[in-house]
């Protein structure tokens, strides 16, 4: 009796969807970041009601954006390993 093979078997198509969206919402949040506290201030005050000083929103941001980085790099490097495991020896 043969074994199924798992590195044979097609990503299903909730994987790949997570890959996807692992990629395109740190990635969004990103390109959607503002540049200066001022303006998170104003997205948290007219999104929640709720009022923050320009520093806690400098934090916030720098905060924010590590956090995207850090999503991103891990993203990137689980699809570099999966790669190189998948690649035919030469």
């Amino acid at each position: 009796m043969s074994e199924p093979r798992c590195c044979e078997a097609e990503t299903p198509p909730r994987r790949r969807g997570l890959d996807i969206a692992g990629t395109v919402i740190p990635t969004a949040i990103l390109m959607l970041l503002p540049k200066c506290p001022a303006c998170i201030v104003a997205y948290l005050a007219i999104g929640t009601g709720i009022g923050v000083a320009a520093s806690t929103a400098a934090y916030l941001r720098t905060t924010l954006l590590f956090l995207c980085l850090a999503c991103l790099a891990y993203v990137v490097t689980k699809q570099v390993f999966r790669w190189i495991a998948t690649r035919p020896a030469t």
